[in-house]
């Protein structure tokens, strides 16, 4: 995804042909005041029960809603539902929908629509479920056009954060090509490889939030010197970078940086040899500087890692298995060596083509692999296919990728317990899963001492090796104002105007 400053690709050369007029141009010919904004990677499905790519949900975040949101710290807040209560045994949660929801093709919000979704999700159509984090609703009533009870098999501590999932209408089959939600911004148009346009709702319901601007275009742009062409040329009005790139923006831009609560890690499939070895992985862990992948990869703008938890979630994070496996080669030498791997081995990297940082990591950790005779090759494939072979198949050995931040600790350390369907790692711990289960009915308390001790189940046993939670960098146009980072991903667009 990310390159060396160089030659304006032929994306940009595209885009030329498509984008003549700046904004304050269009603004004075009363024209549509459109704010042109890039992504990195394309989107893996329009259907966001269908989707898990962070990119993707950062856009069209924009375009659905679930009966609740999250503010810029994470705190849950009403959303499709102007209010809910849960029973006292936190089996029951009944939510108020607002009356003056109107989807983005005209058909109103109700409460049927709420059930579609929720039986669908949950497989009480009668079809396998969308997901098993919904998987303990037991039933769904709707006493009213505007009142949805939900019934739990058990309580969860995590349930309520879960409804943000995307309420889609009753009856329409065409989300993965022609998607309809409710947000601030429709859907208009998808051009895969090129772009996606989203455009403002007249009739969205909630004034203080009613976007400032006409619409957006959003440009897939897989490489960073096309985004900085793009944003010098006057091409883009908004580009996410990373920061060894942000020093070539020469001109009038503002620069934010903040950490994304994601996580950057060296994933071993712990169900293969040689990782099925605990003494393996942790030799991995010993061998591997982080700090170096940080200053090479991205400039020093990251934080280390140790877990699967970044500092951001400050209330969770484990602080105290910082430096738990300082870099030791010779430690790391012993391990293999106890493993029976003194020799060496071979292995191979398997890593998504379009995210050049991660490439970037795997090519300096090829090298830090030597020093425990480890000859590890680079498989680049495609998104899809990473998709396809590592997150659902699982065939693979090991992989970098980054693991999107979520807003419920269980959401980010449930992925390792035994049996999830996408804990592709194929890591396995009884007492992790039991702490995972037990938690979810847990004081917040009592949550907060599992989430840790989980992490450094985690750590002790070496499921992955965690590098780094890296800084999401956005440049803007000076005039273009109102860029506001969330805990997750998320480019709200509806805070977006020009001065």
């Amino acid at each position: 995804m990310k390159r060396q400053i160089g030659i304006i690709t032929a994306m940009t050369l595209a885009m030329t042909g498509m984008m003549t007029i700046s904004a304050p141009a269009l603004a004075e010919e009363e024209e549509p005041v459109i704010v042109r904004a890039s992504i990195g990677a394309e989107p893996d499905n329009l259907n966001p029960w269908m989707s898990a790519a962070t990119d993707t949900e950062a856009i069209f975040l924009n375009v659905f809603e679930g009966l609740v949101r999250f503010d810029e710290t994470g705190a849950v807040i009403p959303g499709l539902a102007e209010e809910w209560e849960i029973s006292d045994d936190g089996l029951t949660y009944t939510f108020h929908l607002r009356d003056d929801v109107t989807f983005h093709n005209g058909e109103q919000l109700t409460a049927e629509d709420v059930v579609y979704s929720y039986e669908t999700l949950s497989g009480l159509n009668g079809e396998d479920p969308i997901s098993s984090k919904f998987a303990t609703i037991t039933a769904i009533e709707a006493p009213d056009d505007f009142t949805v009870i939900l019934t739990l098999s058990e309580a969860n501590s995590a349930f309520l954060q879960l409804t943000r999932v995307a309420v889609l209408p009753e009856g329409y089959e065409e989300q993965s090509t022609a998607p309809v939600g409710t947000g601030p911004f429709a859907f208009v148009e998808y051009v895969p490889g090129q772009k996606m346009v989203l455009e403002k709702y007249e009739d969205y319901y909630d004034e203080e939030r009613m976007p400032q601007i006409d619409g957006a275009e959003i440009y897939i742009m897989t490489d960073e010197s096309a985004v900085v062409n793009a944003l010098q040329s006057g091409q883009l009005d908004l580009g996410t970078v990373y920061a060894d790139t942000a020093d070539y923006v020469i001109g009038d831009f503002e620069v934010y940086s903040s950490p994304q609560n994601m996580v950057q890690l060296f994933a071993l499939n712990n169900s293969v040899e040689p990782f099925d070895d605990v003494r393996v992985r942790q030799a991995f862990n010993y061998v591997i500087d982080k700090q170096q992948i940080i200053d090479l990869v991205f400039s020093g703008y990251a934080t280390e890692l140790y877990s699967n938890f970044s500092p951001v979630m400050a209330v969770y994070y484990n602080d105290e298995l910082t430096d738990y496996y300082a870099t030791d080669v010779e430690k790391a030498k012993e391990l293999m060596k106890e493993a029976g791997y003194e020799d060496g081995l071979e292995i191979t990297i398997t890593v998504p083509s379009n995210y050049q940082k991660h490439v970037d990591t795997a090519q300096v950790i090829v090298e830090q692999l030597k020093q425990i005779n480890v000859d590890a090759e680079i498989e680049l494939i495609e998104w899809g296919t990473w998709l396809e072979d590592v997150y659902t198949s699982f065939d693979y050995q090991t992989t970098i990728v980054g693991l999107t931040g979520k807003l419920d600790p269980n959401d980010i350390l449930a992925r390792y317990t035994t049996g999830f369907k996408r804990n592709f790692m194929e890591y396995s711990n009884e007492n992790f899963d039991k702490l995972i289960s037990d938690a979810l009915t847990a004081s917040e308390e009592e949550r907060v001492e599992m989430y840790k001790e989980c992490q450094k189940i985690l750590t002790e046993d070496a499921a992955a090796v965690w590098i780094s939670d890296p800084n999401q960098i956005v440049i803007t146009r000076s005039d273009l104002k109102g860029y506001t980072f969330y805990p997750v991903g998320f480019m709200d667009l509806s805070k977006l105007y020009f001065e």
